[in-house]
């Protein structure tokens, strides 16, 4: 007997738990209004509010848009936009999570200087962090959350929000580095020594916080030594900063004694640098086998080894020039991850001869009253063509621009009725001013005649 009723008791645990993993347990609500009144529109946001802790959200959003629409001079007006943005989020879902930020948005520009526009800010991080992939996959995402958690330390650098929100954006700038350093060893496994300097330079140049910056800095040396003796001096540096900024790096003697070879200069280490890896290395979880076997299986990626101080960067990563690429006087220097120096402009010229002349260059020609720039210049003057048209021959019709639409059948016949009819026009045209034109009177001779042919002389005969 005793085993039955141990078995239904189980089984009714089993139960409670599953209806409350389903939602059905309350889940009380962050910005509740505690004043005590039994006003209508509070009435209403009350009723909502119960709605979404029970997880009754479509419900909730019917009752808040009510009480906007109805009472739209209520003081609880921005509580219920915020209760919209708020249960969009709790549902979840890619189109939960969307219409969540939108309505976090309005918010903000409707009320940015309520205390709840931090929150909001905030919210719009979390919906983007928790949306994060893992570093060999799209950082859409990714990028998105450090955009917003910048967003939030620049605007509300005084709230209450923003510790919490500092280390989300070392986590994402955990896997944005790492997703850098990824590219930068598959090229430096291929042998594109100068494709894997310029990805490991953007890594250790815009996430110094990184948990492998020292390994990146050491592989960059690698790389410049690879490519040849010019690069000797950036090599120096990938290895200066090491011994310097990453001390407790197991790459430290080994950079030393590179530095020793290239009779170069060994700098002492940070005091700061040292003071902060070694906190990093105290405070650092590392996973086990378990955890890395378990990772295996979800979305989101493993952020245990970000970064626990410090600031994060709060500069956009630029792409740099790679050191293989010839750079014009005055652009920025390979390798840099400040710009791009190669831009491309494009100006207009002040001889527009070849637009005037050139019938293909331009869609609309020069009107006929315009003098072209041969016409003005005071050139010498061609001489005179024999196969040149008069001024009294009938000009051809000009030629339409070539296109890469091919005409139609009907198009192509309607066309060529067209320029029949305006040929039979031209050929009337100058008949009839043929016909009409004055006789050209005789010119006078201005010729000497030629002398008259004399008489050939007979020489004369013997008698």
């Amino acid at each position: 007997m005793y085993p039955r009723i141990l078995h239904h008791l189980i089984v009714v645990a089993a139960l409670a738990g599953l209806l409350s993993s389903c939602g059905l347990r309350r889940h009380k609500y962050a910005d509740p209004i505690t004043k005590n009144t039994e006003q209508p529109d509070k009435v209403l946001f009350d009723r909502a509010i119960n709605d979404i802790e029970h997880s009754r959200y479509e419900i909730a959003r019917l009752t808040l848009q009510t009480l906007i629409n109805t009472y739209d001079s209520s003081e609880f007006l921005a509580k219920a936009k915020l209760a919209i943005a708020d249960s969009w989020f709790r549902e979840g879902g890619t189109h939960g999570l969307a219409q969540a930020e939108a309505e976090y948005k309005d918010f903000e520009l409707f009320y940015p200087q309520m205390e709840e526009a931090a929150e909001a800010q905030e919210r719009v991080c979390d919906i983007h962090y928790k949306q994060m992939d893992k570093a060999d996959r799209d950082p859409l995402h990714a990028i998105r959350a450090q955009d917003e958690c910048r967003q939030l330390l620049l605007q509300y650098p005084n709230s209450k929000f923003a510790p919490e929100t500092q280390q989300k954006l070392r986590d994402v700038q955990e896997v944005l580095a790492l997703h850098e350093y990824t590219a930068g060893i598959f090229y430096h496994h291929k042998g594109a020594m100068p494709a894997a300097a310029n990805r490991l330079t953007g890594v250790v140049d815009q996430y110094p916080l990184f948990s492998m910056a020292d390994e990146a800095l050491w592989i960059l040396g690698d790389s410049y030594d690879r490519m040849g003796d010019r690069f000797e001096d950036k090599s120096a540096a990938a290895y200066t900063r090491i011994v310097k900024d990453y001390p407790l790096s197991p790459h430290a003697d080994a950079a030393k004694k590179k530095l020793q070879a290239m009779k170069q200069p060994v700098p002492a280490a940070d005091p700061v640098a040292y003071a902060r890896m070694k906190y990093e290395l105290e405070n650092r979880n590392a996973p086990n086998r378990i955890n890395r076997l378990m990772d295996a299986f979800k979305r989101n990626p493993d952020t245990r080894l970000a970064a626990k101080g410090g600031s994060p960067t709060m500069t956009v990563l630029r792409p740099g020039i790679p050191v293989s690429v010839p750079i014009q006087p005055g652009a920025a220097a390979p390798g840099a991850t400040g710009g791009v120096g190669s831009d491309v402009t494009a100006t207009i010229g002040g001889d527009t001869k070849e637009l005037d002349t050139r019938p293909d260059a331009r869609s609309n020609p020069p009107a006929a009253g315009a003098a072209s720039p041969a016409a003005a210049s005071p050139a010498v003057a061609p001489a005179a063509d024999p196969t040149a048209k008069t001024a009294d021959a009938p000009v051809a019709p000009q030629q339409p621009f070539a296109t890469n639409h091919p005409l139609s059948e009907k198009d192509r016949k309607l066309a060529m009725k067209k320029q029949q009819e305006k040929a039979k026009e031209a050929k009337k045209a100058a008949a009839k001013a043929a016909k009409h034109a004055p006789a050209q009177p005789a010119q006078p001779q201005t010729t000497p005649p030629a002398p008259a042919a004399q008489p050939a002389q007979t020489p004369p005969q013997d008698k």
